[in-house]
């Protein structure tokens, strides 16, 4: 890929550096909206950089999605001010953010709006300064970063516009050319700096994606083409970001929901002491300059709250719900399935994500009370795990991602809801389970998380999958369309069969020491062979206690736990 490969003519860049001496709102929805076709694009070209070559490359596809859902916040507004659209990229990418790369996506537009907050334009000081503290922001949003990767391309974006200016660049679009060449080089030297890009032959895909986003903002103020699609962006469906039912009191008819940004300071006792004379069960959270309330209200004063909050600030969303028929409905919500016997008021709550409707059925079953589907390929976004929170009764939850791109999304929810949400980093589905049987919904929060981590880590867990292309990784030399096995997220068999390659990927795992085996079938497996292939590792291993569940999970053919 090459930005320069329809190079404009001097008298055409005069005129665009003319143009670009700022940038305002106007500029900046002309950007977001440019990238997010770009990146539509080429979406496939990031998911195809994959380090292990199995089918479930998605970073492409979560960086166009939170793209996308960015672009969803501010494609009806014509506003000048850079400010306030930026803020409202940051919004619409940090509710729709999936996957570990598009989370960081999310945060490098939260740092990048906070620098400009308030601002109707800025030169290219206002912006190395933004870009600055995107950087920042997302490093900081990262318990370990990892260089090589799309933060390290993020710093060398940061670092190039500082160079620029100092330099002489003085045009927007003079900058955006140079950190658009930066960040292609960043790019090519990810594999440098991450050796098991290097030993894979690929560059980071997160990087690569932040890229095109940056080129498709410079090939829209060319006007190259952005081979935009035969149907433009459309909206992402929007979950309604609901509140929690508590416990209902005589009463207490309605639960009414409020988000609204205040005119100034607010003053949090007198808020709580005037909402105390309207209801019960308030909860109050703060955000990025938004406030989100909670209360339930008696049949006759349901929209005390909206008039009293309307009197502070600005609403910005407004839910009224009935308390008695909230929850058998929500229970139909799309992609989340809710457990209503397991969502007992006062008691810890379960979030559990699930690749496939048998696995959630198992998750549902040892008590988990929201069930959200997701998993590789299908990452959950933030709304959506927040709305899976929101939804439950319980004011205390813990999170269970089960797979490692969809633990920072796991995290963000926890931070934006006004409950009480922990995240144990399941990284994968038997993860998972062995932290759902530690559960004691009355034993309190912080006992559940402690409990739940450390049961995780009382179980291996294996993927067998075929190869999408030749590769060689962790030594493991892999054909295209070859079996191969991984145990605990690293390649670690390849064969020509998937019985052959189960057993070597469990005689690697220990099975000659290990007591269970749980073995979850893939969708496109059929049973028959699935339980002709467990019939084998029962004659392999008789000590064995060898157990089959129907899993349904995409492209791998078995998920395996063995402890």
């Amino acid at each position: 890929m090459n930005h320069q490969e329809a190079p404009v003519s001097t008298r055409v860049r005069q005129r665009l550096t003319a143009r670009y001496a700022v940038v305002d709102g106007h500029a900046l929805r002309d950007g977001v909206a440019a990238a997010c076709e770009w990146l539509r694009t080429n979406h496939e070209t990031v998911n195809n950089l994959n380090v292990f070559p199995v089918p479930d490359g998605d970073t492409g596809t979560n960086m166009l999605l939170t793209m996308q859902s960015a672009w969803d916040e501010i494609s009806s507004r014509d506003e000048t001010s850079l400010g306030t659209v930026a803020k409202g990229v940051a919004q619409g990418a940090l509710m729709g953010a999936r996957g570990n790369s598009g989370v960081i996506l999310s945060q490098l537009w939260r740092g990048f709006s906070r620098s400009i907050d308030g601002k109707d334009e800025v030169d290219v000081q206002g912006l190395v300064r933004a870009l600055a503290e995107a950087r920042d922001t997302a490093y900081k949003g990262v318990v370990r970063p990892v260089e090589g990767t799309i933060l390290t391309v993020s710093k060398d974006i940061a670092r190039a516009a500082q160079e620029a200016v100092e330099a002489g660049v003085d045009s927007t679009l003079g900058l955006l050319e140079q950190i658009v060449e930066a960040a292609d080089q960043s790019v090519q030297r990810t594999p440098d700096l991450l050796p098991v890009l290097k030993e894979a032959g690929v560059v980071d895909s997160g990087g690569m994606g932040l890229f095109i986003v940056l080129e498709g903002m410079l090939r829209s103020a060319y006007g190259l083409p952005l081979d935009k699609p035969e149907k433009s962006v459309k909206p992402l469906h929007e979950l309604d970001l609901e509140s929690a039912q508590e416990e209902i009191e005589e009463g207490q008819d309605w639960e009414v929901v409020i988000d609204f940004r205040p005119k100034g300071a607010l003053d949090t006792e007198d808020f709580y002491r005037t909402l105390k004379g309207m209801g019960t069960s308030i909860q109050v959270g703060e955000g990025e300059g938004m406030y989100r309330m909670h209360i339930h209200v008696p049949d006759t004063t349901q929209y005390a709250p909206i008039d009293y909050v309307s009197s502070l600030g600005t609403v910005t969303k407004v839910m009224i719900e009935n308390l008695m028929d909230m929850i058998e409905t929500r229970a139909q919500a799309d992609g989340v399935e809710i457990h209503v016997e397991n969502a007992r008021r006062g008691e810890v709550a379960v979030v559990a994500v699930s690749p496939g409707p048998g696995i959630g059925r198992v998750f549902g079953s040892l008590g988990a009370a929201a069930v959200v589907e997701g998993g590789q390929t299908m990452n959950p976004s933030t709304e959506e795990i927040l709305t899976a929170i929101e939804n439950l009764p319980s004011s205390d939850i813990i999170i269970l991602p089960n797979n490692p791109n969809i633990v920072l999304c796991a995290t963000q929810a926890a931070e934006m809801t006004v409950k009480h949400a922990r995240v144990v980093p399941t990284r994968t589905v038997p993860q998972g389970v062995a932290a759902m049987l530690r559960l004691e919904g009355q034993a309190g929060l912080e006992a559940n998380q402690e409990a739940m981590t450390s049961a995780m880590k009382d179980v291996v867990s294996g993927e067998l999958t075929v190869a999408t292309r030749d590769a060689t990784v962790d030594g493991i030399e892999v054909a295209q369309g070859q079996v191969i096995g991984l145990i605990d997220g690293r390649l670690a068999v390849s064969g020509d069969s998937l019985e052959t390659t189960l057993i070597n990927l469990l005689e690697a795992a220990g099975a000659d020491a290990s007591e269970l085996l749980t073995l979850y079938s893939g969708r496109d497996l059929p049973l028959q062979t699935a339980n002709q292939h467990a019939d084998a590792v029962r004659r392999r291993w008789p000590q064995l206690d060898v157990e089959l569940v129907e899993g349904g999970q995409p492209h791998y053919d078995f998920i395996l736990s063995l402890e």
